[in-house]
């Protein structure tokens, strides 16, 4: 979702306004423990030209080795030799549940890669501390504390233009449609959808229909 490639912009262009280096972490924490090519510091023209672009430029995949305390301990390895001290993750419950384990593992990883002679003495007091700031890209507009996470907008225009299209069918050929669309337990994609599509019904994980909910929704359509 475009969103996705907003948020980066912001924190590359701000990062350096601040004076600070920045790095590009490319397929998420896969390439954080893979490191290599996959840590490569950005410019203010890295991010030009993104905004209207959909995904992220910077990748994204699942990471089964970062759940494990030896593939953390690669990850941390390779923010420190990188100079990276703060992380900024986009991304949903996965993403951010990680970055919260990987803040309360960093001092155990630190005195293991310490022990193993990974880093230095310089390099542990340096790097003792790991900032941490989640953004939450997430469709499903589920998290609390937040307006509108990341991607929400556009999942909901994705929705509006697959119901524009089909209503003209729906009309044409006099049937009633139904439309699933995303959202886990949360009902917001759901709901504004319905409202803004002028549905005759909808279904929320937050309000479960009656039992006599069909009974009810012919009731409605034969108005």
């Amino acid at each position: 979702f475009q969103g996705m490639n907003s948020a980066v912009r912001a924190v590359v262009r701000m990062g350096l306004f601040l004076g600070c280096r920045v790095y590009f972490i490319k397929e998420g924490y896969q390439g954080m423990c893979d490191g290599g090519d996959n840590i490569v510091e950005a410019n203010w023209s890295s991010v030009s030209g993104i905004i209207h672009r959909g995904g992220t430029i910077i990748g994204s995949a699942r990471c089964k080795e970062f759940r494990e305390r030896a593939g953390r301990m690669k990850a941390a390895k390779n923010l420190i030799k990188h100079g990276i001290g703060s992380l900024v993750v986009i991304g949903g419950d996965g993403s951010l549940t990680g970055a919260n384990l990987f803040r309360q593992d960093w001092p155990a990883l630190l005195q293991l890669l310490h022990k193993n002679g990974d880093i230095n003495d310089e390099e542990k007091r340096t790097y003792n501390t790991l900032n941490i700031v989640g953004m939450v890209g997430s469709i499903d507009n589920d998290f609390c504390g937040t307006d509108m996470t990341i991607g929400t907008d556009s999942a909901l225009h994705r929705i509006m233009e697959a119901v524009d299209a089909i209503t003209a069918t729906a009309y044409s050929h006099q049937r009633c449609f139904i439309l699933e669309v995303m959202g886990r337990h949360c009902g917001y994609l759901a709901l504004v959808a319905a409202l803004t599509s002028e549905a005759d019904y909808v279904f929320i994980p937050e309000k479960p229909p009656a039992e006599n909910w069909p009974e009810r929704l012919c009731d409605k359509l034969k108005q």
